[in-house]
């Protein structure tokens, strides 16, 4: 950035409107960790993949949006609070020395989900939940193709799926203006498309920058309303780390295409941010689990009107029939004023 490259970083990144990292840390519940609270009953997760360390975020949610985090971490385990990326020890290598990079990357992938996903999650009632639904980062060039064959011959492979973050800034079209194609499933900016060839396993494409902002706002709002996140333990201190990661990138706020978009950069003085990866991931899980805000909420569409067969005999006047859903025809109507 010393030449700017026409992209100068702005004087000071900070943004009033997010949480700062105390005020995130603050955001706990008091339940135990991998404690599911009483509110909620899906749980998601979501992999962040890297060459030395796979990060990790479970989240339970309920049907509107309201979340806690009930586990996050790395594996292999760091043992310790304060830790990156770059000073892992141990390290996916170290644990599989005799493997290759994709060898070392799929029994770790293996061992992480096999944790994950084949334990019972207890809730604050007693009921057991399990994840339903799980993504992988597959972006990184190197480790795409492992991360598709190790999502298609995964003993979980009902649950988890491959995923792949999209940059959609202000210029770029929307994911909720994308037309759906044969084979496709579009959702709230996310979809999984149509798929073909040797990566022939669906996976899931999503807006990074509108998901990022989303978990910010649930983060915002206060505990006990509806759509707040909250973070298990009853210590603060002890989330410093996992604050940090969701604090590692600053928005901007970009006009384009008639809209307003932020778009999300990682601040200068910041390195990991794989945590807050996580946590958008998870709520793209979510809302493919049909959890949804009120005001997010799809309208239904209106009912058709239905004739009976009773009507057919009786030679009911199709105006009648339509008018038990308040829909007429303009011929219906001039032909009921002229009866």
């Amino acid at each position: 950035m010393s030449e700017y490259q026409n992209d100068p970083l702005p004087d000071d990144t900070a943004d009033d409107s997010l949480l700062s990292v105390d005020e995130i840390c603050a955001k706990i519940n008091g339940l135990a960790r991998r404690r599911v609270p009483l509110k909620c009953d899906r749980l998601t997760m979501f992999v962040d993949v890297q060459k030395a360390l796979l990060f990790y975020v479970v989240i339970a949610w309920a049907e509107d949006f309201t979340g806690a985090v009930i586990d996050y971490g790395s594996w292999p385990d760091q043992h310790r609070h304060e830790y990156s990326l770059a000073d892992a020890n141990p390290s996916i290598q170290t644990l599989f020395p005799k493997a290759g990079f994709e060898g070392a990357l799929y029994a770790a992938l293996s061992a992480l989900t096999d944790e994950c996903l084949g334990r019972e999650w207890e809730r604050e009632d007693g009921a057991v939940l399990k994840i339903e639904r799980a993504l992988v980062d597959a972006n990184w060039g190197q480790s795409t193709d492992v991360v598709y064959q190790f999502c298609r011959q995964s003993s979980h492979a009902g649950v988890i799926l491959p995923s792949h973050g999209r940059y959609v800034g202000a210029s770029s079209k929307p994911m909720t203006e994308y037309r759906k194609q044969q084979g496709d499933r579009l959702g709230f900016n996310w979809m999984i498309p149509n798929v073909a060839g040797k990566r022939a396993i669906r996976h899931v494409i999503y807006d990074t920058n509108y998901w990022k902002s989303f978990i910010h706002a649930r983060l915002a709002v206060p505990v006990g309303d509806k759509g707040s996140l909250t973070l298990y333990g009853r210590i603060p201190g002890a989330h410093q780390l996992f604050a940090e990661h969701l604090t590692a990138e600053y928005r901007i706020k970009t006009q384009g295409r008639g809209r307003t978009v932020d778009e999300w950069k990682l601040k200068p003085q910041s390195h990991d941010n794989h945590w807050l990866d996580c946590a958008a991931g998870c709520a793209v899980c979510a809302s493919m689990l049909g959890a949804t805000l009120p005001e997010l909420g799809a309208a239904r569409p209106a009912l058709k009107a239905k004739i009976k067969l009773s009507d057919r005999l009786t030679g009911t006047p199709t105006a009648e029939v339509a008018s038990r859903t308040g829909k007429l025809k303009l011929s219906e109507l001039r032909s009921r004023k002229n009866g």
